[in-house]
């Protein structure tokens, strides 16, 4: 069936797991965790409990039983795409829009004026000593990690990949470089959590803590764990840079190799009267939306940042978009660009924006690029329609993907899977427990890629558990972050890395082979941060 030394194509491996995660489902007694109200110390509150087989209460018309899974491998396929057809959705939107706003050459410009920018910076001799390359890699890896440890930014790389990838080809790197800069960026974030509300907020809530305390040492921890990791990207980035064909993406970077940058003297700077046009409409519509929306309330973990921040960002664009038309309308698409990613921030934190408000805004920037280059609607649907057809691909690897969870959803040992490891600590230590809770969130992430949802379910359980072993419920919370973040770079029931992946033409095993040894470093580094969380009194801890 597979040819000695040859890849299994990524669809065969997310295949082969849901066969054995069918397997599992064989092998593992079904059971679930409920809700149910107790008391406490005097003081009524919900706890998870645990019920194998026709076990539940009377009172939960939801019974489990046994469910092995066999021809449902196949209608799995079909409900992972159901289950995904938001990222789905997301993802074929995004790579129509991006098609036809690279018909402008835009993005094209930028990289060109951003690589002769870098070759000036080359000429000073501070710049030169510290090498540009590895200071953009640094800075755009920190700036996602921002992104990531504040308002958990995920879905989002998608559409960011398919800009840095081709900077990072043009750069003299590969594929994974520009994913790296993104999406590990973004996720070294998302890991080490300092504000953000989906994985810190639910799970010290869960645990019944204040919220966003002990934020001291998860600055700490933050800081730790991005050196660590970018020291790792920067190590493979020059290797790359060095021999470019040591790559083990060599080969299939050929297509961005193939969609090369043009030459500053092959593009032609113009104006048409369409881009005054779309000028004019965009002005208009953001106009009505700060009449709207005069002040937004940014929040920032607990606190909330009142700004007039659509009135500002209006007066702001209504100069820019005027000077831009004035030089040519490629410049006039990277400012519409610049301000889809800074409407994207503000709808994440101040009006809870999620794939499809994201979708629809990066639509309407295709949509607006092609406009303003004087495409006809015929041509934008061909534009549209090509562009969705080149990023199929990724779609249909994140719906084979969900069928994973499907089957073990269906199977019902999700739950069970959990209190078999939750059992293992009955009889270890401090250090010993918290390593073990920090393992089990690790192990659990494969099946629960949802940091939210995860912390729904473990929390409940783990923060009562800690106060048995003497562990504060805060170093639990940490144990959580850490298990959630890291393998979400490695976990093919992650939608989203293999929606980066699809959108970057990365095959999946390749990946694998190349982030496996970075995960286990950042593992380790993980393991090594809980220990003060034991050993040491910290504040909030």
């Amino acid at each position: 069936m597979f040819k000695k030394g040859k890849v299994p194509h990524t669809y065969v491996i997310v295949f082969a797991i849901i066969v054995i995660s069918a397997i599992l489902t064989w092998i593992i007694p079904p059971g679930k965790y409920v809700k149910e109200s107790k008391i406490v110390n005097g003081v009524e509150t919900k706890v998870m409990t645990y019920y194998p087989e026709n076990m539940l209460p009377a009172i939960y018309e939801l019974k489990v039983k046994s469910e092995p899974q066999t021809w449902q491998v196949f209608s799995a396929l079909f409900k992972g795409f159901v289950r995904q057809s938001s990222i789905i959705a997301f993802i074929l939107i995004i790579g129509g829009a991006f098609w036809i706003m690279n018909q402008s050459k835009a993005i094209d410009v930028a990289i060109f004026r951003f690589l002769k920018f870098v070759k000036k910076l080359e000429h000073n001799k501070l710049m030169g000593s510290m090498g540009v390359d590895n200071l953009i890699i640094v800075l755009v890896m920190l700036m996602f990690s921002v992104f990531g440890t504040v308002f958990g930014m995920s879905e989002e790389t998608i559409a960011f990949a398919i800009i840095f990838i081709p900077l990072s080809i043009s750069m003299g790197y590969d594929s994974i470089v520009g994913v790296c800069m993104v999406y590990v960026g973004a996720h070294l974030g998302f890991a080490a959590s300092v504000l953000n509300p989906f994985t810190v907020g639910i799970a010290q809530g869960l645990a019944e803590i204040p919220l966003f305390s002990g934020v001291e040492y998860r600055i700490f921890s933050w800081l730790i764990i991005n050196i660590v990791g970018i020291a790792f990207v920067l190590r493979y980035a020059h290797k790359i840079k060095r021999n470019p064909s040591s790559s083990p993406l060599y080969q299939e970077d050929e297509y961005w190799r193939k969609q090369e940058v043009s030459d500053d003297d092959k593009i032609e700077y113009y104006t048409p009267k369409s881009a005054w046009f779309v000028y004019a409409m965009v002005v208009f519509s953001m106009v009505g939306f700060s009449w709207a929306y005069p002040e937004s309330s940014l929040k920032v973990g607990l606190d909330v940042i009142k700004v007039y921040i659509l009135p500002i960002l209006t007066l702001i664009f209504i100069g820019l978009g005027f000077f831009s038309l004035r030089k040519s309308v490629h410049y006039f698409i990277l400012l519409l660009l610049a301000y889809t990613v800074i409407l994207l921030i503000v709808g994440v934190m101040a009006y809870e924006w999620y794939v499809m408000e994201i979708a629809t805004l990066f639509l309407a920037l295709g949509l607006a690029s092609g406009l303003a280059i004087n495409k006809t609607a015929n041509e934008l649907a061909k534009l549209f329609l090509e562009g969705v057809n080149d990023i199929s691909s990724a779609g249909i690897v994140v719906g084979l993907a969900g069928g994973i969870i499907v089957i073990l959803e269906n199977g019902g040992i999700i739950d069970s899977i959990m209190f078999g490891l939750s059992k293992s600590m009955n009889d270890f230590g401090d250090y010993a427990s918290v390593a073990t809770m920090y393992a089990i969130q690790t192990i659990l992430n494969v099946v629960i890629p949802s940091g939210s949802a995860k912390a729904a379910i473990t929390m409940p359980i783990m923060a009562p558990f800690s106060d048995l072993i003497g562990v504060s419920r805060q170093a639990t919370v940490m144990t959580f972050l850490l298990g959630d973040g890291f393998t979400n770079m490695l976990t093919p029931t992650s939608g989203v890395l293999i929606g980066v992946l699809g959108v970057a033409r990365i095959p999946y095993a390749k990946w694998f082979k190349w982030a496996w040894p970075m995960i286990l470093i950042l593992f380790i580094v993980g393991l090594l941060l809980l220990i003060p969380t034991v050993t040491m009194k910290l504040n909030g801890f």
